[in-house]
């Protein structure tokens, strides 16, 4: 089963290297982290703006990692509206399921109330933890001014101006912070779809 969920997702970014601090230039060129690689020990805030260790996280009970670009993204907002759905059976599997992006703390429960979640969104404004998985980028300047156009503003939202975005990714973590399972996709039309995840899920929980 394991084969064929790997088999599934053979068109997902590879990485030469278990941990990097290195932007991108764009999405299609990120370097993830890759599977069977310890999570890097970086801090991000919970929506009262404290801070929460990954790996403290992940020891408690295995974990999945979502990283969505913020909560001003239609297709993030489906992909986490889409992952409320199949929460329950993440559960039962005996995971929690994390959501990552660089919208501050306050912003978060915005998103969380839109989307009537019930897990736990996380805020990486400063970009470090996104930037140690390997999955940053630097969003250029005509992007920048695009957003803007639209009512996009990058640097309200996270409350800097690093510019940076995460390539939506999926991590499946154990308890011991090793990566079972990534997905990463540079085009952010492109999520994985409910049933592939718990099909990953369940592989890597049994």
């Amino acid at each position: 089963m394991k084969k064929l969920i790997m088999a599934l997702f053979a068109f997902a970014l590879l990485s030469t290297t278990s941990f990097s601090q290195q932007v991108a230039s764009s999405a299609d060129q990120v370097t993830p982290l890759l599977n069977n690689a310890m999570i890097p020990d970086v801090t991000v805030k919970n929506t009262e703006g404290e801070d929460v260790s990954l790996r403290d996280l992940v020891s408690d009970k295995p974990s999945i990692f979502v990283f969505y670009r913020g909560g001003w993204c239609p297709y993030c907002n489906q992909h986490l509206a889409d992952l409320k759905k199949i929460e329950n059976d993440i559960e039962k599997m005996g995971y929690q399921v994390f959501a990552i992006s660089a919208d501050r703390p306050e912003l978060l429960k915005e998103t969380m109330a839109k989307n009537e979640l019930t897990y736990t969104l996380l805020s990486d404004s400063p970009m470090n933890a996104t930037k140690a998985f390997g999955i940053a980028f630097k969003v250029d300047d005509a992007t920048i001014n695009r957003y803007k156009e639209y009512g996009i503003d990058l640097e309200e939202d996270s409350g800097y101006n690093h510019h940076l975005l995460p390539a939506p990714a999926i991590y499946l973590v154990g308890t011991d912070g090793i990566v079972d399972f990534n997905y990463v996709n540079p085009d952010y039309k492109k999520r994985i779809e409910g049933e592939i995840l718990l099909a990953a899920a369940k592989a890597y929980a049994e």
